[in-house]
């Protein structure tokens, strides 16, 4: 019989490139999806490090399959990703009924790992110290017949204090432009029409190759792939951003007008202490310049509170950002020391109260100006890219779920727009606001059917199959997965 998987993913976008990636492998390997309400015969755990309670996680949910797989011992359980990568052999120490532990740079490796394990009847531990393959290059199944990412890059060249990440996925090695729109234009041939660019740091990308312009370009050359109507990019990083990216992203028709820009802390002791090499003027000055030349486009962020060391000051610093930059959005984390980087030997560890009630202030105001910037889209007309799966709701409420260009969440009223199907374009007026997402209730005023609404509908009709890219990033009724780390 045909052995089922199943997979557990954790964390960032990057981590959810790499279950992509998994998953291909794995069908292409002769494994099948495991039904959902089925146990399958081989869950993979693709985990994260960059959270305090990641191991918990991930040792509380070994706990629950350990009474199955002492039921079934045929059954394998296999660890991988980022805390894999940290923790190696401790995981089969902490848990030895697990078979398989692979890091963040082998992953083309799982399914001869599995079958190494069963064979041998022996846990198997493989963790590489540099790239083996670029993911990119591995099969695929893709979860979004209409969206997909596309890696430029892995791995960073920043020492940020708080991050463990470049210690995990290693030195930023980038992928050769043609490489990338050759993958980019077999997408579009198999009716992707939104593509998001991936890396843990995008604008850094060429540095390897010695050319710092190297992403606009590689923005402006995805502008003249026909068929391609989104692009999107994530993360970049503050230090690195330049004008010629704002420059292509203004005359790039299908360069989306949105940015993730993580900002981490507004103080400027504060970004020093997280060796962050940008201050709040630079920072600002970017939002500013940004706006200039894209009046609407929708901005997010990262930010950590309760750094080490950060004093109420430095945080009313980081408030006072907040306020000016006006973000649409914001990825907000209470600061989390992770074994192994340098943050977490720092003296003046902020009290976890004081933690705590800095995040609820944050969160109020975030969310207030989120809300305040998404009403003055009340009465305006947007396009939309149909989703699936978006809204929490969409079933009771019978609406549907688009996202606009910025990339905001929209439920809109399904009237006018019988038979529309993921991937298609639709035009609504925004009703109502709230501050993670906007509401279109009256009928649909115009539909476009598109090539990548056909590939979804021929997805649907036959099973899916193994190729490029990677899913659409909605997670309803919210921002979407948080961006690889930058």
């Amino acid at each position: 019989m045909t052995r089922t998987y199943e997979v557990r993913t954790y964390g960032c976008q990057m981590n959810v490139h790499d279950s992509e990636r998994l998953t291909g492998l794995l069908e292409e390997a002769g494994y099948a999806a495991a039904p959902e309400d089925a146990q399958a015969d081989v869950v993979v755990f693709n985990t994260c490090a960059v959270r305090e309670n990641a191991d918990n996680k991930l040792y509380g949910n070994l706990s629950h399959l350990a009474p199955i797989k002492a039921a079934n011992p045929d059954m394998q359980i296999a660890v991988g990703g980022c805390l894999a990568q940290k923790d190696r052999s401790t995981i089969t120490e902490k848990a030895p009924y697990v078979d398989v532990v692979f890091g963040t740079h082998n992953i083309g490796s799982l399914p001869v790992l599995l079958e190494r394990a069963r064979v041998q009847q022996e846990a198997q531990v493989e963790i590489l110290e540099s790239l083996e393959v670029f993911p990119s290059t591995l099969p695929t199944k893709r979860d979004s017949a209409y969206a997909a990412w596309v890696s430029i890059s892995v791995g960073c060249n920043n020492t940020c204090t708080f991050c463990i990440v470049p210690a995990l996925r290693g030195k930023e090695k980038d992928r050769r432009p043609g490489e990338i729109l050759a993958e980019v234009e077999a997408l579009v041939a198999d009716g992707v029409t939104e593509i998001t660019l991936l890396g843990q740091n995008v604008n850094a990308y060429g540095v390897e190759f010695g050319d710092r312009q190297a992403f606009s370009k590689l923005l402006r050359a995805c502008g003249e792939i026909a068929g391609l109507e989104r692009v999107r990019f994530t993360s970049p990083h503050p230090a690195e951003f330049t004008d010629d990216v704002i420059e292509a992203m203004t005359e790039t028709a299908n360069v989306m007008p949105q940015l993730h820009m993580p900002l981490q802390s507004g103080s400027d002791k504060v970004l020093k202490d997280m060796k962050r090499s940008y201050r709040q003027k630079k920072f600002l000055g970017i939002i500013d310049r940004v706006r200039a030349a894209m009046p609407d486009a929708a901005i997010t962020t990262d930010i950590i509170v309760g750094f080490p060391g950060e004093t109420e000051e430095d945080f009313q610093d980081t408030l006072e950002v907040v306020r000016r930059a006006r973000f649409s959005g914001a990825f907000t984390f209470q600061y989390s020391k992770r074994p192994g980087t340098p943050a977490a030997t720092l003296e003046a560890q902020v009290a976890p109260e004081v933690v705590a009630d800095r995040y609820q202030r944050l969160v109020a105001l975030v969310n207030d100006i989120a809300w305040q910037e998404n009403k003055q889209l009340v009465g305006r007309t947007l396009e939309l890219m149909v989703a699936e799966g978006e809204g929490r709701k969409d079933s009771a409420t019978h609406r549907l779920s688009g996202r606009g260009r910025d990339n905001r969440l929209v439920h809109f009223n399904p009237e006018g727009a019988e038979g529309v199907r993921p991937g298609d374009m639709v035009t609504v007026e925004i009703t109502q606001a709230a501050p993670h997402h906007l509401i279109a209730d009256h009928a649909v005023q115009a539909v476009r059917r598109t090539r990548a609404g056909d590939a979804w509908e021929g997805r649907s009709a036959a099973p899916a199959g193994v190729g490029l890219g990677m899913p659409s990033m909605g997670v309803p009724d919210a921002l979407p997965p948080a961006p690889a780390c930058s």
